[in-house]
């Protein structure tokens, strides 16, 4: 999971290149154009199992299955659009009229935010949270603080304690709302006790709790990230105005543009889900089994593909009003149709949650430096730490696994190429540019596994199940062998964004 220098790969013919192109986007559109083809003539039977909604087009039904777009489009249209944008104000007005005031004025309205979705017995139990962590931070024992903050997160799955914060709220969907904020929190909260167990604060308990409120309830990141270190949080918040490099001018230019970008990603992720029913297919086992293979394909390209759209919209909001607060959030995801690799999807998917793993999990215990037995650990416990993070479940613990051999399969075969009798005997008789054709074919073997373990995380074990068996067993001569081809393809453009970056 640690970063490593950039490989010089050779440049290949620029008509190689444009086939590569070409294939790609071609088996894209025909694959997602064979999947829509099928939605259409199953919507009746759709329509009657997964109750598919009117859709915004005319002639089109719309897929609400995906549970995570429609809960948070159904609270973005209630609240908390709006309480986005009464963050940007208030960061406007303070920002011209006080800036020292800014800070102080983020965590009031933070907390008011909070309060108005959550309610008072939900922020209480946020704020009991907060005062546990921060009260063990202060005996300097990581392990304590590990231990207390797991214990806290572990409150999430007491079923007593879950029934009586449902009391609390007239909609299941307000309650899971205090559940992600829970989740998200937790990770504040270890974030705040590490950085203070490893390098202790001189500022006095009352500066650091206040600032411990200020990070947990900076609104834009609130409910569902992205991920900032605490360290990142404050060093960033406590810079001067004159430090900034952005004028007015700059701001309006950047909040036009990219809120036109946030625009035109929702209208894709929204037509997605009207042209192509792939959350409710995916649901059903029959219609996954008799899916053409060119659909069958579309399928696991349409939900990876909605996923990627779908956190460019969730994260690119609350990044975009970060920055104007100039804050520097993760990056935002990389496509995932150019991601070829395990170690490559979390690196460069959710570049928060990656960052966070290194730092507080990985590196502590050992990561790279103690040699290989350190370094499988290390990222065997980041992988579990995620499972449990996301709720344990089973098909979790199977996703969890699938990339952990993948990232030691990866890293073994680098490590294995690096040898220096390997390597001389590959120069020797390897052109460059042919060894580059061998890593993007052995790349696109790592995407196949990688597009079958997002596929257990999207729809469960019996996706993965079953999209092993049509295509690797039962399509081992039919449909492996082309599909191997368009991953083929796809990795080699991925590499070649990976040599020249935009």
């Amino acid at each position: 999971m640690t970063s490593k220098p950039k490989v010089q790969l050779a440049p290949l013919p620029w008509t190689e290149i444009l086939l590569y192109w070409v294939l790609s986007f071609g088996s894209h559109l025909y694959s997602f154009y064979q999947l829509h083809k099928f939605s259409k003539e199953h919507e009746a039977g759709l329509q009657r199992e997964f109750q598919l909604e009117k859709g915004l087009l005319k002639g089109f039904e719309r897929d609400p299955s995906d549970f995570e777009w429609s809960f948070w489009t159904q609270w973005a249209k209630r609240t908390w659009l709006w309480t986005l944008i009464g963050h940007g104000v208030i960061s406007r007005l303070t920002s011209i009229i006080y800036p020292k005031f800014r800070v102080p004025a983020f965590t009031i309205y933070g907390l008011l935010a909070a309060s108005s979705l959550l309610g008072i017995k939900g922020v209480s139990v946020l704020l009991v949270h907060l005062g546990l962590s921060f009260s063990v931070a202060q005996l300097r024992k990581p392990a304590l603080s590990w231990a207390c903050n797991l214990l806290l997160l572990s409150t999430l799955h007491i079923q007593p304690l879950q029934e009586i914060q449902r009391g609390w709220y007239q909609a299941e969907e307000e309650y899971l709302l205090l559940l992600f904020s829970v989740a998200v929190c937790g990770l504040r909260f270890i974030s705040f006790s590490l950085e203070h167990c490893w390098c202790p604060l001189d500022r006095g308990g009352v500066v650091q709790l206040f600032w411990l409120l200020s990070y947990t309830f900076y609104q834009p990141f609130f409910y569902n990230g992205p991920i900032i270190t605490y360290k990142d949080y404050v060093e960033q918040m406590r810079r001067r105005p004159a430090e900034e490099s952005h004028g007015d001018d700059s701001a309006v230019s950047y909040l036009v543009l990219r809120s036109g970008r946030i625009i035109l990603w929702w209208c894709i992720a929204e037509y997605m889900i009207h042209v192509m029913y792939m959350h409710s297919i995916q649901s059903n086992e029959t219609y996954l089994e008799i899916l053409p293979p060119w659909a069958l394909g579309g399928l696991a390209l349409a939900l990876v593909q909605f996923f990627f759209v779908k956190y460019l919209v969730l994260f690119g909001l609350p990044s975009m009003l970060a920055t104007l607060d100039k804050l520097v959030p993760p990056k935002l995801p990389r496509c995932v149709s150019i991601m070829y690799s395990f170690t490559g999807m979390w690196r460069h998917f959710d570049e928060g949650l990656y960052r966070w793993l290194i730092r507080y999990i990985y590196v502590p215990l050992g990561g790279s430096r103690h040699g290989h037995l350190y370094k499988m650990f290390s990222t065997g416990l980041s992988f579990g730490f995620v499972c449990l993070w996301h709720g344990g479940h089973d098909y979790l613990q199977y996703w969890a696994l699938m990339n952990w051999v993948g990232v030691l399969v990866e890293n073994g075969l680098k490590s294995l190429f690096t040898l220096s009798f390997i390597h001389s005997i590959v120069e020797q008789n390897i052109s460059a540019a042919m060894e580059r054709r061998c890593i993007a074919l052995l790349s696109a073997f790592s995407t196949a596994m990688l597009i079958l373990s997002n596929l257990v995380f999207l729809g469960g074990i019996h996706v993965g199940r079953i999209f092993w068996k049509r295509v690797f067993i039962q399509g081992w001569s039919t449909i492996f062998p082309p599909m191997l081809a368009f991953l083929y393809c796809f990795a080699q453009i991925g590499l070649e964004q990976t040599s020249h970056p935009p």
